[in-house]
């Protein structure tokens, strides 16, 4: 009885976060998608781990599957723990931020869900009802996102404002999610005994996941859908042909569903744009979404193999190799000024950080599953194994090539590990001496170890649980303090934040805030009463430690100096002393982090016209003009410097360039006069680069 009830607990917590991971959020909380995703993650799996140890405790036994991919994949997590533990900053690439995906903590999270998977769902009729599961979340999901189309102001949910945002991530996440859903759905109309009304659901919801394709417009989905649905059709032929064979029947069922399927995604791959953005014209919708090119990621991996070949600078890590290593190019393209925490797709990105060993760990997991699975196909044709073997192996080969070609997110990456676990489980329980089955209570000494290994997994299982709420709980007073209405709210918040939870994000907005309190402070420096004298200087002091702690959790992230340097840039223009070489200083080492970005150049460019530095005001503004030969802010500045040093015909050069980068503009149009003039108008406000936003950190 204990052990069924046990049992029915590790399979239900399991099966939730499977099925419920593509809809969960927090409702009323407005923390990111991916945060609450992550604790729904974590908690579950914590769950479903001490639940099995404890059923095991009663049984007597443990029984794991015999596969030598399960092994390949412990390969990865191990290759991950070797290569965060060994680079500089090893707490970024344990856990990150917020069990950012890449870090270690993530990929030892997909792994047990993959490890856990492969046992739980050992047997076909559970992997049925879960696969069930899984059509009946993704309905929920397509239903719910068709309906915010046309009411997204009624269906925002507190935190989807447009109509492309979507509680999976990106839209055109969304579309390869709808692909997804598309392809359980057709394997379960050719695969399934089902009836008439459940086949015609079924092969409405693959017409839905086809239009929302439609509506995403992203090219890759309708490829990879096109293409496994053609291996459905394909298997489903050969199948069916090789029965009929078997039996004696001449006549073989046509699967004319799935080919009308594979003719749609062929229509929509070959007309492009004429037929794909009939749809998104018609909604008003637009993917105006960035994605590194594949050759772009692999140069930046090159570079981080030349530093570290072995382990390469440690998982959680793209973005800091993006600033080492990005192309220099680039800075003639709209993405000049964007940081990229991850490449091409989140395969590549785990490849790019973790070196020639990690590279190598993937590819052997990746080669040794889809030899299995191209096994267990075989096999299945020949001898009818059951479909739910190859259903699983499909789904989770689908989501794993979608994750090589586009960054797909924490729910996606999971699903794929999960499918793999479960694919792993019933392929190894229906081959001939395919499992491990360990018995020990009979024997005192194998008791012994295995009841103090099942209560150490229980333990561990515990405090991972317990530590990761304590960091999440750090999320609601970060946001808190950004979103303050007054200094108080954000000091006290963000204290709170940093007492759960210590990470360079939160040590910059620290820094931030006081920086903040010590500019309105020395605004009114006529008027300070002795408190506020002494505020002024702490204020000053917490957002020079601040920073520098910053630096201490991540020396190689460019941002972190670049944000003491920002503090001391701000104490040289309200007059504090010994400031500008500091500030300096510190631009200097974010720019060792960041070589090709010439923003920091001009920063620094900027501070020296400040402390009246004419000669390296000119010499850094011409560095970051160098970097960017259309830097409109760089001539300027350029400009600025040769009118104050009486250089008339070389500042009107510069504006004229700039003049020319944006020829429609009246108040460089109004400088520019003013210089052929000889006037004394002012130079005019920098002008808006046009460039991408630069995405912020997940808790921002």
């Amino acid at each position: 009885m204990h052990i069924n009830i046990f049992s029915r607990l590790s399979f239900l917590s399991l099966f939730i976060i499977i099925v419920g991971l593509p809809f969960f959020f927090l409702p009323g909380t407005k923390i990111p998608l991916e945060i609450s995703k992550g604790l729904f993650l974590v908690g579950g799996l914590s769950l479903a781990v001490i639940f099995w140890a404890i059923a095991r405790f009663f049984d007597g036994k443990i029984v794991l599957p015999k596969s030598a991919t399960l092994l390949s994949g412990f390969g990865i997590v191990l290759v991950f723990f070797l290569s965060a533990l060994f680079s500089k900053f090893s707490q970024v690439s344990f856990f990150g931020t917020m069990l950012d995906v890449g870090s270690f903590w993530f990929i030892f999270a997909a792994f047990i869900l993959m490890f856990m998977s492969s046992i739980i769902f050992r047997d076909s009729s559970k992997a049925k009802i879960l696969l069930f599961g899984v059509i009946l979340s993704t309905a929920l999901v397509l239903v719910f996102q068709t309906l915010h189309l046309f009411l997204p102001q009624f269906l925002s949910l507190g935190f989807l404002l447009g109509k492309t945002d979507n509680i999976l991530g990106s839209w055109s996440t969304l579309g390869i999610f709808a692909g997804f859903s598309g392809v359980v759905s057709l394997l379960v109309v050719e695969f399934l005994s089902t009836t008439r009304t459940e086949k015609t659901i079924l092969q409405t919801l693959v017409v839905l996941s086809m239009l929302i394709i439609a509506a995403v417009n992203f090219p890759l989905v309708w490829v990879l859908f096109g293409i496994f649905s053609l291996i459905i059709f394909v298997y489903k032929v050969s199948v069916t042909s090789s029965k009929k064979v078997t039996e004696g029947e001449g006549v073989m069922d046509f699967p004319a569903f799935s080919f009308f399927v594979v003719m749609v995604s062929l229509l929509f791959f070959i007309s492009g744009s004429f037929v794909g953005e009939i749809i998104p014209n018609r909604l008003g919708l637009s993917n105006n979404e960035f994605r590194l090119p594949l050759e772009t990621t692999i140069t930046v991996a090159k570079g981080v193999i030349k530093e570290n070949p072995i382990l390469g600078i440690g998982p959680n890590r793209f973005g800091t190799a993006w600033s080492m290593y990005k192309p220099a190019f680039l800075n003639s393209t709209r993405i000049w000024d964007t940081s990229f925490d991850s490449g091409s797709g989140t395969l590549p990105t785990l490849a790019t950080t973790t070196g020639i060993l990690g590279i190598l760990s993937l590819f052997i997991f990746f080669v040794l599953f889809i030899w299995s699975g191209i096994k267990s196909i075989m096999s299945s044709i020949k001898t009818g194994t059951n479909w739910e073997i190859i259903a699983f192996f499909i789904l989770s080969l689908y989501l794993f090539v979608s994750s090589f070609f586009y960054g797909i997110g924490m729910v996606m990456f999971l699903l794929a590990f999960a499918f793999a676990g479960i694919f792993i489980g019933l392929s190894s329980a229906n081959r001939h001496n395919g499992e491990i089955s360990v018995s020990f209570l009979t024997d005192h000494r194998k008791s012994f170890l295995s009841i103090l290994s099942l209560i150490l997994v229980m333990i561990l299982s515990a405090i991972i649980l317990f530590k990761y709420i304590e960091r999440f709980s750090s999320v609601p007073y970060f946001r808190g303090a950004i979103n303050a209405s007054t200094m108080i709210d954000a000091e006290i918040n963000i204290s709170k934040a940093l007492n759960l939870h210590t990470n360079d994000v939160y040590l910059r907005a620290y820094s931030e805030i006081y920086l903040v309190k010590f500019n309105s402070l020395v605004q009114k420096s006529e008027s300070l009463s002795e408190q506020e004298t002494l505020e002024l200087q702490a204020s000053l002091d917490q957002a020079i430690n601040g920073a520098q702690e910053a630096i201490k959790y991540d020396g190689r992230n460019y941002l972190n100096f670049k944000a003491l340097g920002s503090v001391y840039h701000n104490a040289t223009l309200f007059g504090v002393k010994d400031t500008y070489e500091k500030a300096i200083e510190m631009y200097t080492k974010a720019g060792t982090l960041n070589p090709y970005n010439p923003g920091i150049k001009l920063s620094m460019a900027s501070l020296s016209i400040v402390a009246k530095k004419m000669k390296e005001a000119k010499e850094y503004a011409n560095a970051a003009l160098t970097l960017k030969p259309n830097y409109l802010d760089a001539l300027l500045v350029l400009s600025q410097i040769a009118k104050v040093e009486g250089e008339n015909a070389l500042a009107i050069s510069y504006a004229e360039r700039a003049l020319a980068l944006f020829p429609s503009n009246e108040d460089l149009k109004k400088y520019v006069n003013s210089l052929r003039n000889n006037s004394s108008q002012s130079i005019p406000a920098p002008i808006p680069q046009t460039t991408i936003p630069t995405p912020s950190k997940k808790t921002e």
